[in-house]
């Protein structure tokens, strides 16, 4: 389980149809993409693997001018010729989303550089799963987590909103996670709490940045094989592929919607809310056996 395959090709066809019929993806026409963002200025965080390098090949091939961001140059070297040589415009800024001054310097970097940011794709993550008791003497689990998940791109943001609102122009995607959306599960407290807390932030601004027509999407993930999930044995619950996924993001980037989420968990999460108690104490069953 990592995130080698590019397509849904080399995996069993059952698990194929599974995936599809749970998360079911939309592919963008190759000129519907290139029309959108052609020209344009889209700055991808989390770009040197997974569900960000994927989608930065992508935006690339369809004329975008990317901007990549993620901790380790030499990563971010190796996808940025790629996708040069694949005939992109490509930019690498190497940040480490943790130091806050450094985010705020990249973005100001950015900006004198280009001039304006159209589309920011928020992909970097941190995920850890760990149970309380193990967690004890692991505080720096919780401050690294909501550093990279919540206040780097809150600081992210703050630096780059002034010129999207100024100029009525900018969208941004936000690859959150549907458990956001499930009762909150054991062993994900560090990682979930990050990703609700800037699920809510993100909402609450858009809210305020509508009217000068900066617009928001929340993609509300399911699981993705990607080496962030690998240490998890994911292995028989069926999930997308980096190729599924990043054709989410660029769906979101044509298309535009408020959010978009696997097609069963608005009812999960109307089942949840309805039923607290019940949803809590099928969660501490679940976690004792």
């Amino acid at each position: 389980m990592n995130e080698t395959p590019a397509t849904g090709n080399g995996r069993p066809l059952a698990e194929r149809i599974a995936s599809r019929l749970l998360y079911p993806t939309s592919r963008p026409r190759e000129t519907t993409l290139r029309a959108e963002v052609s020209g344009r200025i889209v700055l991808v965080t989390g770009a040197s693997h997974g569900i960000g390098k994927a989608s930065a090949h992508k935006l690339g091939a369809a004329g975008a001018i990317v901007l990549l961001v993620a901790r380790s140059r030499p990563d971010l070297e190796q996808v940025a010729a790629e996708i040069a040589a694949a005939g992109g415009t490509v930019h690498v800024y190497p940040t480490d989303l943790t130091d806050m001054d450094a985010v705020e310097r990249l973005g100001h970097e950015m900006l004198d550089a280009h001039g304006h940011i159209d589309v920011l794709v928020n992909n970097a993550g941190k995920s850890i799963r760990r149970s309380i008791d193990e967690s004890y003497d692991r505080f720096h689990d919780f401050t690294r987590t909501i550093d990279v998940n919540y206040l780097g791109p809150v600081k992210l943001l703050l630096t780059l909103l002034p010129s999207m609102r100024e100029r009525r122009q900018g969208h941004i995607v936000n690859i959150s996670t549907w458990g956001v959306r499930m009762p909150p599960a054991p062993r994900w407290a560090a990682y979930g709490a990050s990703k609700s807390a800037f699920d809510v932030w993100l909402r609450s601004v858009a809210a305020e940045i509508a009217a000068d027509k900066v617009t928001t999407t929340s993609i509300y993930m399911p699981l993705v094989h990607t080496r962030m999930s690998a240490p998890t044995d994911f292995s028989r619950v069926p999930g997308l592929t980096v190729d599924e996924a990043s054709d989410l993001v660029c769906h979101a980037i044509t298309t535009k919607p408020r959010e978009i989420a696997p097609w069963w968990s608005s009812g999960v999460q109307a089942w949840s809310d309805l039923t607290r108690g019940r949803a809590q104490r099928f969660m501490e069953r679940t976690f004792r056996r």
